[in-house]
């Protein structure tokens, strides 16, 4: 995903994101330890789509501040 389509979301919309981020991040975590991870790049992706998710939250509460 990208930060642009990141900065059309709404502030709730970018807090539900991140929540099913981190979520997906500990299910792959958790392939990963039981041997069952097919594609083991979609950890490094996810960690940086979370990272652009914190990113543009970061950037709305300073806005508004």
């Amino acid at each position: 995903m990208k930060a642009q389509e990141l900065r059309e979301l709404s502030e709730n919309e970018l807090e539900l994101k991140l929540t099913d981020l981190k979520e997906e991040l500990f299910n792959l975590r958790f392939q990963l330890a039981i041997n069952q991870l097919d594609n083991p790049m979609r950890i490094k992706a996810v960690k940086r789509d979370i990272a652009r998710v914190s990113t543009v939250i970061r950037e709305l509460q300073d806005s508004e501040a």
